[in-house]
């Protein structure tokens, strides 16, 4: 009992230190370094220690410290109470995803089984779902709040668009679903070992479901919630200070959890092409049991989150390359394309499965 407890805790701090801890500062960094290398720019490279500048690195731990020391400005007239609790409602979901998210296998470690996971919930899809979902009325209540009427109007296309794209993300992986026959992550993942990569078994719906992604996520091409020429921030114009940074946070660790979800889905989760976990053990098993599932839990581990750090790439040159769709196209997109597209993928999934059946 005490041993499994433990291995929970050390599960749960590892994903906060990465998600919390790595990702989402890096990203800020990342932002803006890939933007200016596509841009033909050199980027941050002003904050500096004794004339060391780590590529910009350092812009971290400045934007660090200017969101802990700068104002908590509160508009008047704003609700002070939902105006501080809505950027707490929309990053909590973000990282709580990552609970049912297995970021390896199962190890037999010195007689102790460790699954990497930390929990493994058999409609751990569901959860993923739901959870996530709720990150909208934190957007929502924050434009609401500010009493500011270019929030507000963010905040509605916030809704209406997260809404509409969540009816398309909830279809496209029903074709998952009915391949691998399960909503346990674990099982999904474990199924693409020996099997098929799921995006090979579902194309379509990988395709479908990314794109959906990136508009729950609200990044260009779809951040009509946020469109700087427009509607000045959006949702979050009145906020400052650590409420501000909580925002931007929570748009990295969703960064995090889209490329975690593709992974898991659709790219061979934390396997690697062509190597199956008995052929990694058969190449350690001179070390004995345990130091082998060891050393390929950490190859596991290394594998999925590099996939991850690709996928989390590839929304950063997706970010910087297309212009922002109006917001009647996104609606367009939605609802008459992706969402009938949907709709057929499952319809032929089901009867690819009853003719090989």
């Amino acid at each position: 009992m005490w041993i499994d407890l433990a291995i929970t805790m050390v599960k749960i701090i590892f994903i906060l230190t990465i998600t919390v801890g790595f990702f989402a500062p890096v990203l800020t960094w990342v932002e803006r370094k890939q933007s200016a290398i596509m841009q033909d720019r050199i980027g941050a490279n002003r904050a500096d220690i004794m004339g060391f500048t780590a590529l910009g690195l350092f812009h971290i731990m400045a934007d660090g410290l200017k969101m802990f020391t700068k104002e908590d400005f509160i508009p008047e007239g704003a609700n002070r109470a939902l105006h501080t609790l809505s950027p707490i409602i929309a990053l909590i979901p973000a990282i709580l995803t990552f609970a049912v998210v297995p970021f390896g296998g199962v190890y037999e470690l010195w007689g102790t089984q460790v699954n990497l996971v930390i929990s493994d919930l058999n409609v751990g899809l569901l959860f993923v779902f739901a959870i996530a979902s709720l990150a909208t009325y934190g957007y929502v209540v924050a434009g609401w709040s500010s009493n500011n009427n270019w929030s507000l109007l963010g905040s509605m296309r916030t809704a209406s668009q997260m809404i509409s794209y969540e009816v398309t993300m909830g279809l496209t992986i029903i074709g998952v679903l009915m391949v691998y026959g399960s909503m346990r992550l674990t099982d999904i993942g474990a199924a693409q070992e020996t099997g098929f990569w799921g995006f090979i078994l579902q194309p379509f719906g990988f395709l479908m479901f990314f794109a959906a992604s990136i508009a729950e996520n609200k990044r260009i091409p779809f951040d009509a919630p946020e469109a700087e020429s427009e509607l000045v921030a959006g949702y979050f114009t009145e906020y400052s200070g650590l409420k501000f940074g909580m925002f931007f946070m929570a748009e990295f660790i969703e960064m995090v959890t889209i490329g975690a979800i593709l992974t898991i889905l659709f790219f061979g989760a934390w396997h690697l092409p062509f190597l199956t976990t008995a052929d990694l053990l058969s190449m350690f098993d001179f070390l004995g049991d345990s130091f082998a599932n060891l050393i390929v839990m950490f190859i596991h581990v290394g594998v999925f989150f590099g996939k991850v750090t690709f996928f989390i790439f590839v929304q950063m040159v997706i970010r910087w390359t297309l212009p922002r769709f109006r917001y009647d196209q996104i609606m367009k997109l939605g609802w008459k394309m992706l969402l009938p597209l949907s709709l057929l993928n499952v319809v032929g999934t089901g009867l690819v499965i009853l003719a090989l059946n």
